[in-house]
């Protein structure tokens, strides 16, 4: 097979050499495919309408490592999906085998069963690898928020200081967003991911009527006493029963859906979904929601990595960051990656929310659309958060420069805080007028904000330069935000004064 066809992650870095791209390769999906058709037939034995002999034989034949996977690609353009070629491939693969069995394969389904089933399948065992990684991301986060609870930093908006704050605080910040969205799709894992069981057009007519076809087959022949009376059981042909005493569908199809669920891990739905594409495109949506999650960490971790703020840096690392042009450059090259997935993953994601708009039972193209945006969704996001389990653990943070970057503005920075103060000796509207001049002018000819106002005739006989300076310390204008850092963290959190 050619390299050329092969999707090596050369243009998707984020993803590339994860976890999650093993397990949402096109191996991994034709493999899931299997198991469904592996899962349905054990339902079905478990039902009594199949030997267990041959479901045990095709569950045994179930690896995508004896199918062709490239071959299978080009043979699905004939029906515009991967499934027939697959169930021909497979059933002759068993047939070699056990003819018998192969009799059995694929029986009473449809394509969407098959392949929902396994695209649910495909991203429950992606999104156990991404929960494993948030949760490294949170214990990362909790430990970077618990160090720096009293860190002095500043505060940004709209690019420029505001107020003083505390990076345990930033940190705090990061940690709930991102336990926020884990328990959201730990949440989605256990209830969101179903089977799909709903045969040609979602009334699982093919899988009733051999159920229907197994029952008549093994029943007892009957007297002509049944059919004389006119019940249900009804014999004809020679005494053969031909009719059922309960209603099959609503007996036998929900006890199919519940085992099939069951063998297959995921969880039965109330009906089959077949032009319903909530499923789908919920998980989309949390995946996106995540992803955004992490692309503001990495966001963040990008403005305060800057040369001339350098307040936090990267974990280095061999070959990371390195700029083909410039030597000295050591370019924040995890938060790009996780920055860059963050901004396609609502794109992919907006594709899976316009196929919900599925005509009939069953789209001519909107279900085919969705195939790979959610291929990219669940590789984009498994990467991000890959890629940032390995970001929090190791980021450098800079006490120092936080500091040192408070002192930028002489004290401008808590001009909020002075103006509180001022009001209740001056009044609001001549306190604000006051350190708006007084502002304006230290930010022109540099000299101290408190030099300033310690000349200021209405101040002078109410406060000293030591008392302005005071007034005039950042450490003491970080409000809540040691409490706040603490209510995250929990009582057990160690106090820290601020620096």
């Amino acid at each position: 097979m050619s390299t050329l066809n092969i999707d090596t992650g050369l243009l998707s870095p984020v993803r590339a050499g994860t976890p999650v791209e093993e397990a949402t390769s096109d191996m991994a999906w034709l493999q899931a495919m299997l198991d469904a058709e592996a899962a349905l037939v054990r339902a079905q034995a478990a039902l009594g309408n199949v030997p267990e002999e041959a479901a045990r034989t095709i569950t045994r034949l179930a690896r995508a490592d004896h199918l062709d996977p490239r071959g299978l690609a080009v043979l699905s353009r004939g029906a515009a999906n991967p499934v027939v070629a697959v169930v021909q491939a497979f059933t002759a693969l068993v047939a070699a085998e056990d003819p018998d069995a192969a009799d059995h394969v694929h029986r009473g389904s449809t394509s969407q069963d098959i392949f929902d089933t396994g695209l649910m399948l495909v991203a429950a065992r992606a999104l156990d690898l991404l929960l494993a990684d948030l949760d490294e991301v949170a214990g990362s986060l909790r430990s970077l928020a618990a160090a720096h609870t009293g860190t002095l930093m500043a505060g940004r908006t709209l690019a420029l200081h505001a107020v003083p704050t505390t990076f345990g605080l930033k940190a705090a910040g990061w940690l709930v967003a991102v336990t926020d969205v884990t328990c959201r799709l730990r949440r989605l894992r256990a209830e969101g991911l179903v089977v799909q069981l709903g045969g040609a057009a979602g009334t699982l007519a093919g899988y009733v009527e051999y159920e229907r076809l197994h029952r008549a087959e093994w029943q007892e022949p009957l007297t002509g006493g049944d059919a004389s009376e006119g019940r249900p059981g009804a014999v004809a042909d020679g005494g053969m029963r031909v009719g059922r005493t309960e209603p099959t569908a609503d007996g036998y199809a929900r006890r199919l859906t519940e085992r099939f669920a069951e063998e297959t891990g995921l969880g039965a739905p109330p009906l089959p979904w077949h032009s319903h594409r909530a499923p789908v495109a919920g998980l989309a949506a949390e995946l996106a929601l995540a992803t955004g999650v992490l692309g503001k960490i990495a966001v963040d971790v990008q403005s305060l990595a800057r040369t001339e703020t350098a307040e936090v840096a990267e974990p280095a690392a061999a070959g990371r960051g390195i700029s083909s042009a410039m030597p000295q450059k050591r370019n924040p090259a995890l938060a790009t990656l996780i920055r860059s997935a963050a901004l396609q993953v609502p794109a992919y994601a907006s594709v899976l929310t316009q196929a919900m708009l599925s005509e009939d039972e069953r789209s001519a193209g909107a279900w085919h659309a969705e195939w790979q945006p959610l291929r990219e969704c669940l590789r984009l996001t498994g990467g991000a958060a890959h890629t940032a389990r390995e970001l929090v653990a190791g980021l450098v943070v800079s006490p120092g420069r936080m500091r040192a970057n408070l002192e930028l503005t002489g004290g401008l920075i808590v001009s909020e805080r002075l103006a509180a103060v001022l009001a209740s000796a001056l009044g609001k509207a001549t306190a604000k007028d006051v350190v708006s001049r007084a502002s304006a002018e230290s930010a022109a000819t540099g000299r101290s904000l408190a030099d300033i106002l310690a000349a200021e005739p209405r101040l002078a006989s109410r406060f000293d330069v030591r008392e302005l300076e005071e007034l005039l310390d950042p450490a003491a204008y970080t409000g809540a935000a040691e409490e706040l850092t603490h209510r995250v963290l929990g009582p057990s959190a160690p106090s820290r004064s601020p620096r």
